[in-house]
């Protein structure tokens, strides 16, 4: 099995992100978080569906950050 393949336990996935596994449900439940699966009772994670979650994560940052320092510009060249 490749580390992309391998699967993550809600408690190895909180760890890894160093949020509260409280934190992990809630966004399960609200549809924020990575995708996970149940195994009988258990929730599992792919660690290439995490990788997938983060990097979906960045690239929304970075266009926010975009975004944001272009308003700053045009509400710096209003005030002239």
């Amino acid at each position: 099995m490749t580390d992309s393949e391998r699967l993550l336990t809600a408690e190895e996935l909180a760890a890894f992100l160093d949020v509260p596994i409280k934190t992990l449900y809630m966004w399960r439940y609200r549809g924020e978080g990575p995708v996970g699966f149940r195994v009988g009772r258990h929730v599992r994670y792919r660690w290439s569906d995490v990788e997938r979650w983060i990097g979906a994560r960045v690239r929304a940052a970075e266009v926010q950050q975009k975004s944001d320092r272009k308003r700053a510009r045009t509400r710096a060249g209003s005030r002239r």
